[in-house]
């Protein structure tokens, strides 16, 4: 148990994460606003207050046992959802998708700023090790929250994104999965099938094309 690198990786981390899980959450909601659902909105949700959007067990209790549990080899949480009336969507089905992918999407925008972050910061000479490697600590976090939630099985985003695309009859099927769909996630994750068959891959292609995206700061600050 290490103490200090413990302190460590939670300094260098905590911003990036604060950051991916609130405007992740603050998106569902804006969206489901967007389109007609002010559940979220009237609950307080739609915020970028990072308390209105943490779980004391899945963003704070369980990642640190885990950390201390498996020596930081597996860490894994989750922040409270966003609540979503989908029967209140002026179109439940589609809109189901932009709510549900908005979370991933903006996590996906944030790898690309932390990633241009790092250019500027190596660009204008910056060698502070802490600086640097929160920056790259941003990039990963947001893709792998943007990789994890895209998983095709509610009630992760990708679940949703997937029972409002398919046609009535699968998608009900689908949608059904849903109060065991934790349960089971879970359950891959720790058989090592998420991260072999999904994660490593779509964290693979996620870079290959935010470095396409992240050329011209290569080419400014190089």
């Amino acid at each position: 148990m290490d103490i200090a690198n413990l302190i460590q990786t939670i300094a260098l981390y905590a911003l990036p994460v604060l950051f991916a899980i609130t405007v992740h959450e603050a998106a569902h909601g804006y969206v489901a606003r967007h389109f007609g659902d002010n559940t979220a909105y009237m609950l307080g949700r739609v915020t970028l207050n990072p308390l209105k959007h943490i779980d004391p067990v899945g963003t704070i209790l369980m990642p640190l046992m885990l950390y201390f549990a498996t020596s930081g080899a597996f860490l894994f949480g989750y922040a409270k959802p966003v609540p979503v009336n989908f029967g209140n969507l002026r179109n439940p089905k589609r809109d189901m998708v932009w709510v549900a992918l908005a979370g991933p999407g903006v996590n996906f925008i944030q790898a690309f700023l932390w990633g241009a972050l790092l250019y500027a910061l190596h660009g204008t000479g910056v060698t502070e090790p802490f600086f640097l490697k929160m920056a790259q600590g941003g990039i990963l976090v947001n893709l792998v929250m943007f990789a994890f939630n895209l998983f095709p099985l509610p009630p992760l985003d990708g679940g949703r994104i997937l029972v409002g695309l398919l046609p009535y009859r699968q998608a009900e099927l689908v949608s059904r999965v849903e109060p065991w769909g934790f349960f089971i996630v879970m359950a891959l994750v720790i058989s090592g099938i998420v991260s072999t068959l999904w994660l490593r891959p779509l964290m693979k292609l996620s870079y290959f094309v935010l470095n396409i995206l992240l050329t011209p700061f290569a080419m400014l600050f190089g």
